[in-house]
């Protein structure tokens, strides 16, 4: 590190769970580029202190964006990728050269491409996602736009799975998408999109007695890598698709959004 070394940071609350750090040092040796990744554990209240800290420092080139602050940071940024706008919210914030900051939302794009990468074609098939918040929404739209035939979207606040519906449907018309209060009969994934499993004392985002036994079990979290969801399904014989290869998919894309 020297005074040419490019800063790059997550923010979340809590932080302790982030893989990103740790993985970006091996991807930058690689490809000989001078920048370093620190986590910043920032809370709600100090969240506009991000933006403030984005435009007032040079060499600090932008953040990814983790829970639970992604739709808060939308209204923070300057300007936002249409992909953010349908999505509700951002991962990703880059400071460009005026010290103003552009938001775009790769989360979804890295799970679909994760998914695919494990032999997993969304295309035509139906998907139950419980969770609608940050990364929740994004997964909805990428889902959508990788050609789902029927989404269902549950969250403990059904106001905010109907506010995902509603978002989403006028720009799919071929697909049915709706708010849902429980599990559908059959579908062929099932994926959390929740903080839950990452504290040991987590109950599970929901019950897999249910899914048949073609369903894939998906799971965002990604520390611990195999969460008690994932386990259960395992005990289950179902398929399963941790949470690791939904951030592998996206590292390239990072690089991309900030210039690397």
């Amino acid at each position: 590190m020297d005074g040419n070394t490019i800063l790059l940071a997550t923010v979340g609350d809590p932080v302790a769970q982030v893989q990103t750090p740790a993985r970006m040092p091996e991807l930058f040796a690689a490809r000989g580029i001078n920048a370093t990744w620190v986590p910043l554990h920032v809370t709600a209240a100090n969240l506009p202190l991000v933006p403030a800290m984005l435009r007032g420092i040079g060499n600090f080139r932008g953040c990814s964006i983790t829970v639970p602050h992604k739709m808060a940071m939308l209204t923070l940024v300057d300007r936002a990728t249409p992909r953010a706008r349908l999505s509700a919210g951002v991962n990703l914030v880059r400071r460009e050269a005026d010290g103003s900051l552009t938001g775009d939302m790769v989360d979804g794009l890295g799970f679909v491409a994760g998914l695919a990468d494990a032999g997993h074609s969304v295309r035509g098939k139906s998907a139950w996602l419980v969770g609608a918040g940050g990364a929740g929404a994004a997964i909805a739209a990428a889902l959508c736009e990788a050609g789902v035939a029927w989404l269902g979207v549950q969250d403990v606040d059904p106001s905010r799975a109907r506010a995902v519906a509603d978002r989403l449907s006028p720009h799919f018309p071929a697909i049915r998408i709706m708010a849902v209060d429980a599990a559908p009969a059959a579908p062929d994934f099932a994926i959390n999109a929740t903080p839950l499993g990452l504290r040991p004392t987590d109950p599970l985002p929901f019950a897999i007695d249910g899914l048949p036994a073609t369903a894939v079990v998906c799971d965002i979290i990604m520390k611990p890598a195999i969460t008690p969801l994932l386990h259960a399904a395992e005990a289950r014989r179902l398929t399963i698709h941790p949470g690791a290869p939904m951030l592998t998919a996206q590292m390239p894309l990072y690089l991309e959004f900030f210039g690397l």
